[in-house]
């Protein structure tokens, strides 16, 4: 049974850090995409930044570049999202997700087949 789990949310001051982590299980991250979204309250669901399979390329979106830096540790079957100087802006519940078919370049559209349950950031002082 493929899963992901994500983890590392809670409540961070404007300009803090704060590192996310998603765990598979089921399957090897290599030969996926995968990517970061987050859902702020009343807005949709957007992608934030995502990893291609091994190998291959990353992506932000222009609110968050130059401030998250997403990193896969294949050996821990993990992809983490390095999230810096966050803004208020940046709350909301983030998720992960998988999909083998864009491992060779993945996307910031909500096309993936797998998701986790997402945790949530909330950036207030």
């Amino acid at each position: 049974q493929l899963q992901l789990v994500e983890s590392g949310g809670g409540l961070v001051q404007p300009g803090g850090s704060r590192r996310l982590s998603c765990v598979a299980s089921g399957f090897s991250l290599d030969a996926y995409a995968i990517g970061w979204f987050r859902q702020a309250p009343g807005k949709e669901r957007e992608g934030v930044s995502c990893i291609s399979g091994s190998g291959g390329g990353t992506y932000y979106a222009d609110s968050v570049k130059g401030r998250f830096i997403i990193s896969r540790d294949s050996a821990k079957n993990t992809v983490y999202l390095q999230m810096n100087s966050l803004k208020p802006e940046d709350t909301g519940v983030y998720s992960c997700a998988a999909d083998s078919l864009l491992a060779r370049r993945c996307v910031l559209a909500r096309v993936y087949d797998y998701w986790g349950q997402g945790t949530q950031v909330t950036v207030s002082s």
